[in-house]
């Protein structure tokens, strides 16, 4: 079938949903996940309240139009990655499909993503989805994870192509660090932080907060936002930075302009120290939450430690940033050098236990930062997907047909002979 229509892609996310066709470099829409239905007042039963009227079932917004939309409740059918309300999602998918990517589901093959430890049941409620209400004619279900491993592959050569690796992945909801040995996630060494880049913003605006400069209170977090998405950046040495915008403060300070949207008035917010602060509690995560100390280094060098010996090497060998958290300048740099501090020392260590007896091969360290690292995991599935293979590794509708949803539970790794 060489004439066929090429794959849909779609990356749900906790913040953002990626969707576009497969062999694009970057998906045609970035949504917010959110969904805003007519909701009556009464408080009564909500799956008969959607069950009621027909009309009011087609009466609904997605994406930023959902977000201020009076009279309507904005609701967020993800949670932490995981999909929490499937009637909703399933309204949420209608009006990706037919109204944003106009596409026809009948004629599309689709590549779906969900979160580490997802569960099969959720693979298969969303295959019922997917083949019942959309008639679609193959559907692949496939890991986050997985598929940045694959985007990395644009920066190195083709015989590096591996599907070893550890993924720090962090949107905007959550921070997974995930250990990918030969394209299967190590499920149980999977640790999740709770900083990500929603974290942030509140951080930054705390701190603007603290410092009561005249932003209007109701923009005060997309004031923050916008803030941290155009002047923030990781630093080596925090003390040394302080010590760097004390000095000259001219030099480094930033100005940043914005209007008043009810008064339509300027006003302008001196950025300092929150350029470097924001992005520092991934490494200080104590900053902002006291229930959680461990720097999102050491977290990486404890998954690896957990995994099994012979992949050790291959996975800190290929450290792979993914989501629009891991875009700060200087974010794997740190990383890198971080985790290989730890892991020296711990060589040394072992060298003194043998007296000097015993001289431990180094190990490679080494953190992948690409161009395509905001959008990593739907790139990634836009490569995959356009693949001949692809279709292959499909679960299609008459296999649907023949042994319903549980055909779904799992999706064969594909795309390392690529």
């Amino acid at each position: 079938m060489a004439n066929r229509l090429p794959a849909v892609v779609i990356d749900n996310g906790t913040g953002y949903t990626k969707m576009g066709y497969a062999g694009n470099t970057e998906p045609q829409f970035i949504i917010p996940s959110a969904i805003a239905i007519k909701e009556s007042a009464s408080v009564g039963d909500q799956s008969q309240k959607r069950l009621g009227k027909g009309v009011e079932d087609l009466d609904f917004f997605i994406g930023d139009e959902a977000i201020n939309q009076p009279s309507y409740a904005t609701k967020w059918p993800i949670r932490h990655g995981i999909i929490e309300d499937w009637d909703l999602m399933e309204r949420f998918y209608e009006q990706a499909i037919f109204k944003y990517l106009r596409a026809e589901p009948e004629d599309h093959y689709f590549l779906l993503t969900e979160p580490p430890l997802n569960t099969p049941e959720n693979r298969e409620y969303t295959a019922e989805i997917m083949f019942e209400s959309f008639n679609i004619p193959g559907l692949y279900i496939a890991v986050q994870a997985v598929l940045a491993l694959a985007a990395s592959w644009t920066s190195r050569q083709v015989g590096d192509r591996t599907l070893t690796g550890t993924v720090i992945d962090s949107g905007d909801g959550v921070t997974h660090v995930i250990p990918v040995a030969e394209g299967y996630v190590i499920g149980s060494c999977i640790k999740h932080i709770p900083i990500a880049g929603r974290d942030i913003t509140y951080f930054i605006q705390q701190l603007l907060r603290e410092r009561e400069v005249g932003i209007p209170p109701e923009q005060s977090l997309e004031t923050a936002k916008a803030i941290k998405e155009r002047y923030s950046y990781v630093c080596p040495d925090i003390a040394k930075e302080f010590a760097k915008y004390d000095a000259d403060p001219a030099k480094w300070m930033k100005k940043f302009e914005g209007v008043n949207a009810v008064t339509k008035n300027p006003f302008s917010v001196d950025v300092g120290y929150e350029r470097f602060l924001g992005p520092e509690i991934f490494f200080h995560p104590e900053f902002c939450n006291p229930d959680f100390e461990l720097p999102i280094s050491e977290v990486v060098d404890d998954v690896v430690q957990n995994c099994p010996i012979d992949v050790r090497r291959g996975l800190y060998k290929n450290i792979v940033l993914s989501g629009g958290s891991t875009m700060f300048r200087d974010f794997g740099r740190k990383i890198q050098r971080d985790v290989k501090r730890i892991v020296d020392a711990r060589l040394k260590v072992s060298e003194d236990l043998s007296a000097g007896r015993i001289k431990p091969k180094p190990i490679d360290v080494n953190v992948i930062t690409h161009h395509m690292q905001r959008y990593a995991v739907w790139f990634g599935g836009s490569m995959l997907a356009s693949t001949p293979e692809f279709y292959q590794v499909c679960h299609t509708k008459a296999d649907y047909d023949e042994h319903g949803p549980s055909i779904c539970r799992h999706n064969p790794v594909f795309g390392i002979m690529a």
